[in-house]
């Protein structure tokens, strides 16, 4: 009896030690409603971009540099304390308080954004022919009070207003401001998979008197080129990519062989009059991109002296802490970006 009560004894403290166990890996792994933000991976443009009946054939490479963002759970939460490249965000601070399913949508929009404009800059650096087509509005926002609010989402486009279609967004709003609160209307749209709608609803008076339909918006518009311009970003979303988009795109057109042979990275934002925008997370793109091997790295120079508000001077801080000797090189705009490149 006493063997067997032994037996029982061991089995029992073996289950605790188990159970105990279990519940400390579960713990630890259980997701929380923070974000961690690390870094990302280094990818070739030249895999993504095609400019029709072109080809880069000279050596080296442009790469875009992303973060990775995910849940975090208690585990990821105690790394963050040991790793300087890691950064543990709130919900709020992360997603604005968007859902998942909003978030991705916004980054799509983002992205595809950054890909317009990276083509329109190349071809307008190249002094090559394109057409600017407006498509309508994005819709950025949507208010608590919009009678649209059921049927829209974040990242349609809106085509039309009562069969109405315009060539602008201002031209869209001036309509719709002198229309009665209250009556009824009919916009039409289109979703991100290409998919067309119709809803109707009314008009509603706006924060600021106005009248609307209740959504934030900014122009879409598609660059119609000659030769066409391919780009396939795979599920990497945000506007980050738009300076190497344009590189890539600037270099594939006028055959120019801007690397000289030399692994180039970067990130910043593309705009319309071709200011490089500033990133976040820029310490995990210049980890990444270090541990990938690129010789240089381009980032956005805001011209502040806060680290905080400078993505040069973030970028510069980072590579000192990883002893790398990668460059880091500051530009305000594509061009500073092509008269390094070129010099």
């Amino acid at each position: 009896m006493k063997k067997t009560s032994k037996k029982i004894s061991r089995k029992l403290k073996w289950g605790l030690l188990i159970a105990a166990l279990l519940v400390v890996i579960v713990t630890l792994l259980y997701p929380t409603k923070s974000y961690v933000e690390m870094p990302g991976t280094t990818e070739p443009l030249g895999k993504m971009v095609e400019v029709e009946g072109k080809k880069d054939k000279h050596e080296g490479d442009f790469f875009l540099t992303t973060v990775q963002i995910a849940r975090a759970n208690l585990a990821t939460i105690i790394y963050s304390h040991f790793n300087s490249f890691t950064t543990i965000y709130s919900e709020e601070e992360m997603t604005g308080g968007l859902n998942d399913e909003q978030f991705n949508q916004v980054n799509q929009y983002y992205m595809e954004t950054a890909q317009n404009t990276a083509i329109y800059q190349a071809f307008k650096l190249a002094n090559r022919p394109y057409q600017l087509k407006y498509e309508g509005v994005y819709v950025l926002s949507i208010a608590k009070n919009s009678t649209f609010k059921g049927d829209l989402e974040l990242a349609d486009t809106v085509t039309a207003i009562n069969g109405k279609r315009f060539d602008s967004s201002t031209a869209m709003i001036d309509y719709v401001s002198q229309q009665k609160v209250g009556d009824p209307v009919t916009i039409s749209y289109t979703r991100m998979d290409g998919s067309k709608h119709t809803s109707t609803g009314k008009y509603i008076k706006l924060s600021n008197g106005k009248t609307g339909i209740g959504i934030g918006l900014v122009d879409h518009t598609e660059v119609v080129t000659d030769p066409k311009v391919t780009i396939n970003a795979g599920s990497i979303g945000g506007p980050s990519a738009g300076m190497m988009f344009t590189l890539e795109i600037y270099s594939q057109l006028t055959g120019k062989d801007l690397r000289n042979g030399r692994e180039i990275a970067g990130t910043g934002t593309i705009e319309h009059d071709g200011t490089i925008g500033q990133i976040g997370g820029v310490d995990k793109k210049v980890a990444t991109a270090s541990k990938e091997g690129a010789q240089v790295f381009m980032v956005p120079d805001s011209g502040t002296k806060k680290e905080s508000s400078n993505n040069y001077l973030a970028a510069k801080a980072a590579a000192k802490k990883l002893k790398t000797n990668m460059k880091i090189i500051p530009v305000k705009t594509i061009q500073d970006a092509l008269d390094y490149l070129e010099k």
